[in-house]
């Protein structure tokens, strides 16, 4: 069996890794091709390029990269179109990964699965309707949005979210992180998150540092989990009256350095995080958390005319 497979940002590869893992049990001899971050590629799977360059988000933000992301979707049809694989399957980033199959289905029957339903009950609902022309199958986080999907014309399939599966981090793991990084069991720790992206952290880093220190926190240890390749931009954007602790997993394994993100979220009094996934990882992990997030003035002009809900934060939307 052939699957080409496409992330396009680190809560994609961690679903693609977690997928191909379970499908290698189920079928040892499948093989994989496509586009993957660190974990996926741990799994065995080499990347048609860098994931990072289509981890961009907002209208203004995409802009810049348009032609960019345009020669890399062409380039990603060709090579799915070159090779038939049995399946194609897109995970999350909707607006590179649609492009694609939408391509892939002009020129060809290979069967499309798209893991993350869009999220047409908070936004642009039309969206599934013209989803419906280029995927055959949906794989849904949550247990809400079948009913969404198969209305649009797809078959949908409610398969639980991975943060749900993760191993409970252990009083253990915290005590030897805490050790590890000189983190002082009397002072409290506060958890920084200002984003998986480079345009997140350039836009979240300068408000975020300002809150902590106008919050009466008593001068918190600042816990930064980021990855290797934003650790510099982290540093240049974040002034914290005290340097932060990096956790970005150099030297580590990709599937040690995402336990270790995990376990420093758990070790954390409180956390202050961009929207996104790691809400839920918040969550699990039982740290309070306050949840925020921007973008360039024009995306937040436009996309916040078309909101249905009046939160973006995953924990309340579940």
């Amino acid at each position: 069996m052939k699957v080409f497979l496409i992330a396009g940002e680190p809560s994609g590869d961690k679903l693609g890794a977690a997928l191909m893992a379970g499908l290698k049990e189920l079928v040892p001899e499948i093989e994989f091709h496509g586009v993957a971050g660190p974990l996926m590629q741990e799994q065995g799977m080499g990347s048609l390029f860098p994931m990072e360059e289509l981890s961009v988000m907002g209208l203004a933000e995409i802009l810049p990269k348009y032609f960019d992301l345009k020669r890399r979707i062409r380039q990603t049809a060709e090579a799915v179109l070159a090779d038939p694989p049995d399946v194609l399957i897109t995970i999350d980033s909707p607006d590179f990964c649609l492009r694609v199959a939408r391509l892939v289905k002009a020129a060809s029957d290979i069967r499309t699965v798209h893991y993350v339903a869009p999220t047409v009950w908070a936004w642009r609902p039309g969206r599934a309707e013209k989803m419906a022309k280029v995927i055959d199958q949906v794989l849904a986080l949550f247990p809400f949005e079948p009913p969404y999907m198969e209305a649009a014309g797809m078959d949908c399939d409610f398969v639980g979210h991975p943060v749900a599966a993760e191993p409970e981090v252990t009083d253990a793991e915290i005590t030897g992180f805490r050790a590890h990084h000189g983190i002082d069991p009397d002072r409290p720790a506060l958890v920084l998150l200002p984003g998986s992206r480079k345009s997140e952290i350039e836009r979240l880093g300068a408000t975020f540092s300002a809150a902590i220190a106008e919050a009466a926190l008593g001068h918190p240890q600042v816990i930064v989990p980021t990855l290797p390749h934003l650790v510099e931009l982290a540093q240049a954007q974040l002034q914290l009256p005290a340097p932060p602790v990096i956790v970005a997993g150099q030297g580590q394994s990709a599937e040690a350095a995402a336990r270790e993100r995990l376990v420093a979220m758990a070790s954390a009094d409180l956390a202050l995080a961009a929207s996104g996934t790691v809400s839920l990882e918040l969550a699990a992990a039982d740290t309070p958390m306050v949840i925020a997030y921007d973008m360039s003035w024009l995306s937040r002009r436009i996309i916040g005319r078309m909101l249905r809900v009046d939160t973006v934060t995953l924990v309340n939307l579940v």
